[in-house]
């Protein structure tokens, strides 16, 4: 398990990963060729996953984002140190945080990460 600002990326056994992952629809990979499960609102920077694999956009604003990596890839911002991930299944998890009558997904609006 390893966490990079207010993502939090977890291993997930293959046998755990759900049918429907197989034909739920995937991320595009942004102009860098990077899988991007967060993107900051103000500034750009990216919590970005560099190398082959795939992300898969689980349907709802909070849904775990689904992440296979065959070979094995880094995770990568402009202001943290790379990550290295092995090869396998990750769930992608984006911190969240409660405002009165609600819950919503942390935003990195000053470009800086919270947490």
């Amino acid at each position: 398990m390893c966490r990079q600002g207010d993502v939090l990326i977890v291993p997930v056994a293959e046998e755990a990963v759900p049918p429907h992952v197989g034909t739920a629809p995937r991320e595009p990979r942004d102009g860098r060729r990077r899988l991007v499960p967060a993107l900051g609102e103000v500034t750009g920077h990216a919590h970005a996953v560099v190398g082959p694999g795939e992300l898969v956009r689980e349907p709802g604003p909070f849904g775990p984002l689904p992440l296979h990596l065959p070979q094995g890839g880094r995770v990568v911002h402009e202001e943290h140190a790379a990550i290295p991930l092995p090869r396998g299944w990750y769930r992608v998890v984006r911190q969240r945080e409660y405002v009165p009558g609600s819950v919503r997904i942390v935003a990195d609006r000053a470009g800086r990460d919270r947490g």
